[in-house]
């Protein structure tokens, strides 16, 4: 009877011990978490915008890829040969465009005080098309800065070439400017803002510490010396994407890159519009990931995977909570979710009033989750799926 008696009391010990195993784990996800918002996203979060625009402002070649873009293009060449600064030139490389671009670009070009064009008619089995693009572009380019956009890009003030420039020093060789997507209706598209808004943080947040792993190649400058010093896009030629994220964790350090946040550096771009063609735009963005360096791997893998297991930790307290009745674990869970939540409104809240204000503020809470589903599906269609599909968009 005794042992039968001791039994029964270490089996009603068990709900006890798995509520404590889940509070400790929880708080220990949590406390990663904090780190990556205090170490990193506390520096956007308070970084001053104040460009200096009055420093001596050197020549700048603006290089824009297209392909079968006509619509696009139509928007944004004058509004980039509009814009106000003293040096510059507009490159548009024309990746063997059939719709009709050619034909508008010849025809109008006369009335573009900065805009010149190339037609790249050749493609070769060894290097990717806009990398080749950008290759000739940087070739051609008349100017030290290289500022690239894409044509499906539209800048917000014709300051935009000055605001980016003004971050060059003789010190800072690259400079990391931030690209939203323009506001529409849907769910697609607040999750879009939302996800760009967070990656954002991300990169500019790590920039400013000294650990800079990407850029958005529709908003980024860097001095063409960096560019021919590092051969270009030679050991990863072959490779759909990374003309941006892969090129940056080859050359930049931890002093050599700035950012830009002034309103007149950003630029928006036109969100995809299903669901499909979202999936294979990011699928391709994913992709190029694994040729990260090991640091920017181990970092970013640690950020999403503490994010993936706050939530999974924090359902399983939820419901072992409910199904036990333990009110403490219930009140636990709740002290810690409205601890993370408060901190993390206020960051991204500062840091989204900087950032134009591309995602709703009532909606952090929503996108926390989100972004939690996001890393699930996403990390598992990783290991699953096929390659992604070969093309410029």
């Amino acid at each position: 009877m005794t042992l039968y008696l001791h039994e029964y009391e270490k089996i009603l010990q068990l709900p006890s011990i798995v509520a404590d195993s889940l509070l400790f784990a929880l708080g220990a996800f949590v406390f990663v978490q904090l780190c990556y918002y205090f170490y990193f996203f506390t520096r956007l979060a308070f970084y001053g915008k104040g460009a200096n625009y009055d420093n001596e402002l050197p020549g700048v070649t603006v290089l824009v890829c297209a392909w079968n873009e006509h619509d696009n293009l139509t928007q944004l060449l004058p509004l980039l040969d509009s814009q106000e600064y003293p040096d510059f030139e507009v490159i548009l490389l024309d990746d063997r465009s059939d719709d009709g671009s050619e034909e508008f670009i010849r025809e109008n070009i006369s009335r573009w005080k900065h805009i010149r064009y190339i037609r790249i008619n050749d493609q070769f089995d060894h290097v990717t098309p806009k990398k080749y693009a950008l290759t000739v572009g940087m070739k051609q380019a008349r100017f030290p800065i290289a500022l690239m956009t894409d044509a499906d890009c539209r800048p917000t003030s014709n300051h935009w070439i000055t605001a980016m420039t003004s971050r060059v020093s003789e010190e800072k060789d690259i400079v990391l400017g931030f690209s939203p997507y323009i506001k529409q209706p849907g769910l697609l598209n607040w999750f879009i803002r939302c996800e760009t808004f967070y990656t954002a943080v991300q990169y500019l947040s790590f920039a400013l510490a000294g650990l800079t792993y990407m850029g958005v190649g529709r908003n980024i400058l860097y001095k063409r010396s960096v560019f021919f010093a590092n051969k270009g896009f030679y050991k990863h030629k072959h490779i759909f994407g990374g003309d941006d994220d892969i090129f940056l964790n080859e050359v930049s350090t931890g002093s050599n890159t700035a950012i830009s946040i002034e309103e007149d550096s950003f630029i928006y771009s036109l969100p995809k519009t299903t669901w499909k063609t979202w999936y294979r735009q990011k699928q391709r963005h994913m992709s190029v990931s694994r040729f990260y360096r090991k640091r920017n791997k181990v970092l970013l893998g640690l950020l999403s995977g503490a994010h993936i297991a706050v939530w999974v930790s924090g359902i399983a307290i939820l419901l072992v909570g409910l199904i036990t009745r333990n009110i403490f674990l219930l009140q636990g869970l709740g002290v810690v979710f409205v601890a993370r939540w408060l901190i993390q409104w206020f960051l991204l809240t500062v840091i989204n009033v900087k950032l134009d204000k591309t995602v709703e503020w009532f909606s952090f809470l929503f996108m926390d989750f989100a972004l939690f589903i996001y890393y699930v599906v996403f990390g598992f269609l990783t290991f699953t799926k096929r390659k992604p599909r070969k093309s410029w968009n």
